[in-house]
């Protein structure tokens, strides 16, 4: 059981715990294309989100999502968003959405190790992209956000599993 406390300079987006209602997640797969990649979501026995399944490049595949939309909540006093998560050594993608209505998405790469770590991504260093096209509309600048997102599609057919505890912003 992990116990997590927010100081005043930081906002929680979802912290998972063995009460944590996962109704708001979402898994998108490639099959919305016609892929054949198959992602899961559960919650482990001491309360992480697991996002874990296949990529698969069949049918033009190749990528599973999580995704979370929520109200909007304003980031104008904030720096990063904080990923508190545990990956298989694999490449994943964070994303936000200002508005979750829109296209596009800001995207940070990052890499993970196989043990818990805290990776920090600084929101002004998110870059728009639609489809795996980086778009020149500058990075994100918005003061909300309304939808978050974890995706891995790394142009290969691979297994993955991602194990989140929380998120949040500082």
């Amino acid at each position: 059981m992990s116990l997590f406390f927010m100081s005043d300079a930081n906002q929680l987006i979802f912290d998972f715990n063995l009460n944590s209602d996962l109704s708001d997640w979402r898994v998108i797969d490639d099959g919305v294309m016609g892929g054949r990649s198959s992602g899961n979501f559960n919650k482990s026995p001491e309360g992480f989100g697991v996002f874990y399944g296949t990529v698969s490049l069949e049918n033009n595949g190749g990528f599973s999502s999580l995704r979370y939309k929520f109200s909007k909540k304003d980031v104008k006093e904030f720096k990063e968003i904080v990923l508190k998560i545990k990956g298989d050594g694999k490449k994943f993608q964070f994303r936000i959405k200002d508005k979750s209505s829109d296209y596009h998405s800001f995207i940070a790469v990052f890499e993970t190790n196989g043990t818990w770590q805290t990776i920090k991504i600084k929101l002004s260093e998110m870059y728009p992209a639609f489809r795996g096209r980086k778009l020149s509309i500058g990075n994100f600048s918005s003061k909300n956000i309304e939808e978050i997102a974890f995706l891995i599609g790394n142009k290969r057919e691979e297994n993955f599993k991602l194990e989140i505890d929380t998120i949040y912003l500082q």
